[in-house]
């Protein structure tokens, strides 16, 4: 009997969120997943921190700042019925992280914590966050995924290798916030295919659009 090959719809939403505006965010979030759904996706797929906008910088010294992300992923969580869900948020634990919540039909399924935090150009993440030391795979809808965070995915030593060669991941998410800059695609891309073949496994990456004007 022939085996029918897995398959896994995934839709990589390229949004643009506004450092602060919790609400506007939230709002943008919730009609894209309902959009996705309504197109037949399995898994939406949004930017690195796209619930409180990228970079928050002092607003992440804030602890109500903090608790209102949390309520926010909360409604995002209410409006993933039928659909799995990955979207950056600020985890909270002994220390904040940047995160990748992983939801599933209303359910937080897990947290991913980004391991590699970038410290050079208009980056300052080791300022506010700890690292993350887990790489993390989940099943989704019969295929095995890895979920990872920006900077993650450029050593070749990182957690998707892991997440390939131990946690056996047929597709490794990234989720991005990283700025323009002139030719920076090609090196992506080049970089991108790299770690595909290395972990013999599809990559899906989403980055943001728009900009930070004072950045």
């Amino acid at each position: 009997m022939m085996q029918m090959a897995k398959s896994l719809r995934i839709g990589l939403a390229q949004i643009n969120s506004c450092v602060g505006d919790l609400d506007r965010n939230v709002s943008k979030i919730v009609k894209t997943i309902d959009e996705a759904r309504d197109k037949g996706v399995e898994i939406v797929c949004f930017p690195e921190m796209s619930i409180p906008g990228y970079p928050a910088e002092d607003l992440l010294l804030k602890p109500s700042f903090i608790r209102d992300n949390l309520d926010a992923l909360d409604e995002i969580k209410s409006a993933s019925k039928s659909i799995t869900v990955i979207v950056g948020f600020i985890d909270k634990g002994e220390d904040i992280f940047n995160a990748a919540a992983i939801i599933q039909d209303g359910e937080l399924m897990d947290v991913y914590h980004k391991h590699y935090l970038p410290n050079y150009g208009v980056f300052d993440e080791q300022r506010y966050f700890k690292h993350g030391d887990k790489a993390l795979v989940v099943s989704i809808g019969g295929v095995r995924v890895g979920v990872t965070i920006c900077e993650d995915i450029w050593y070749s030593q990182g957690p998707q290798r892991v997440e390939t060669t131990v946690g056996g991941a047929e597709v490794v998410v990234n989720i991005n916030a990283s700025p323009y800059q002139i030719d920076k695609d090609k090196q992506r891309e080049r970089m991108l295919a790299t770690r595909a073949k290395e972990g013999l496994s599809t990559l899906a990456y989403v980055n943001l659009i728009g900009g930070q004007d004072e950045l």
